[in-house]
């Protein structure tokens, strides 16, 4: 950690951080804002996409191995398409547009498909979206955001959440899809964007112990949730999240 120049704080940060990455890859959406911001205070913003990004996979594969019976493959084959195609978008944007004026219409889409979320559930509407742009425009938001800012979480629950997914269909279609996309991201990171190096690798090596620890504590802890609280708490944490990454400095 000494190439890194960290302090205390620093790695207190970062380690807290891996944590709660490995207990929003065992079903407890909405954590990955706060996962960005700790990493991009300690690391830098760019930097720390590269940081998160073996990282991620290793949590993916947890939650991969755990859920893997709950997969909903139709949902996944349906989202990662568009998902791809904008992880290409995305590589192509990351140098070229402003990131306050990319982090702001971002959290404004997200406030806003919340809002829809939330009306739809207020006035009892059971109907599911079937059009094809609904899941293509998602897909590729999904995706630019997952290779930019590794945001893409708010994107993906809102659509698994308006196919009404149960709980534990909704975590394990989610495994797989972040597993498939975050492999297919990394070879972007080591060759186009230089983020995942060495030195990125040495510094994951010292924080990867966190990671099966917080997967299993989050395991125990959605087990404690219901279905309708479940969907209540990653509605509220996505719209929290939305709201921090607006006025994020």
């Amino acid at each position: 950690m000494d190439s890194f120049s960290l302090s205390f704080i620093d790695i207190l940060l970062a380690f807290l951080a891996t944590l709660l990455l490995g207990m929003g890859k065992s079903g407890l959406k909405g954590l990955g804002v706060v996962i960005v911001t700790l990493m991009a205070i300690v690391f830098g913003g760019k930097a720390s996409t590269g940081i998160l990004m073996p990282m991620m996979i290793a949590a993916d594969i947890f939650a991969v191995i755990y859920y893997h019976r709950h997969t909903q493959w139709y949902f996944l084959k349906k989202l990662l398409p568009m998902m791809v195609l904008g992880v290409l978008l995305g590589v192509w944007l990351g140098n070229d547009i402003s990131e306050e004026l990319f982090r702001q219409v971002m959290a404004a889409f997200i406030l806003l498909t919340v809002l829809v979320m939330i009306w739809m559930d207020r006035r009892r509407s059971y109907s599911i979206p079937k059009h094809w742009t609904f899941s293509s425009s998602l897909g590729l938001l999904s995706g630019i955001t997952s290779m930019i800012g590794n945001l893409a979480g708010s994107f993906a629950s809102i659509y698994f959440l308006a196919m009404r997914l149960p709980k534990n269909e909704f975590i394990g279609t989610a495994a797989w899809l972040f597993f498939i996309i975050n492999v297919f991201k990394l070879p972007f990171h080591i060759l186009v964007w230089n983020t995942v190096t060495i030195k990125t690798l040495t510094m994951n090596l010292w924080l990867s112990p966190a990671i099966p620890l917080g997967f299993f504590l989050g395991v125990r802890l959605v087990k404690l949730i219901n279905n309708d609280f479940y969907r209540k708490l990653v509605l509220i944490v996505t719209a929290v999240g939305a709201i921090v990454i607006l006025f994020k400095k």
